[in-house]
């Protein structure tokens, strides 16, 4: 059952067109978390905070730490997991994931939902911070079935950002250190899991 405050983030959301996480994905996630009983997510790209209070909302032993580049959307994204109440289990930092360090901070899932131009980086990056067992889950690979079908765009832009994610889904299917498994559910999403 989806509480007051995430509704509330979804009408924002809609209103002010933010690209928030797909019902059919956020279930997909949350799903995992509980049956793998994941404890510690690093959310890359927080947008307004929908997902990372979703996830957190789960049980009262996950703790999530979200990045996010915008300070108009982290600052928002703040105020939104104040109002859920959950400050304490969701932190929110502003700055570039693409230079920021946890150190050796580990994480049982990593989701990826930022810049998808960014995706290998961030795949590269986050990998070290991925605890034993644990996944690294990214978004949007399909990107409105563009990614299999690059003729529904003629936008230039578009068709730049699309070989990009192309070209991710292909690191990831000849990754040696990970096994991937791709999903249909909402936008396309794969589950990357260290050989």
């Amino acid at each position: 059952m989806e509480n007051m405050q995430l509704k509330k983030i979804r009408a924002y959301a809609s209103r002010e067109a933010v690209p928030i996480l797909q019902d059919e994905t956020g279930d997909f996630i949350c799903a995992y978390i509980q049956e793998h009983d994941v404890k510690r997510v690093l959310e890359i790209g927080t947008a307004i905070g929908y997902s990372s209070i979703k996830f957190a909302a789960l049980r009262e032993d996950i703790h999530v730490t979200t990045i996010e580049l915008d300070i108009d959307r982290h600052l928002t994204a703040v105020e939104n997991i104040k109002q859920a109440g959950l400050s304490e289990r969701v932190t929110a930092i502003q700055a570039d994931a693409l230079f920021y360090d946890l150190g050796d901070q580990k994480f049982d899932l990593i989701f990826i939902d930022a810049a998808k131009a960014q995706y290998i980086k961030f795949f590269e990056k986050y990998k070290a911070n991925l605890a034993d067992g644990g996944v690294i889950i990214s978004d949007n690979l399909s990107f409105h079935g563009m990614v299999a079908d690059l003729s529904l765009t003629h936008n230039y832009s578009t068709k730049k950002l699309v070989k990009k994610i192309q070209k991710y889904v292909a690191f990831l299917k000849e990754n040696q250190e990970f096994e991937t498994d791709f999903f249909e559910t909402g936008d396309g999403i794969s589950v990357s899991k260290k050989r």
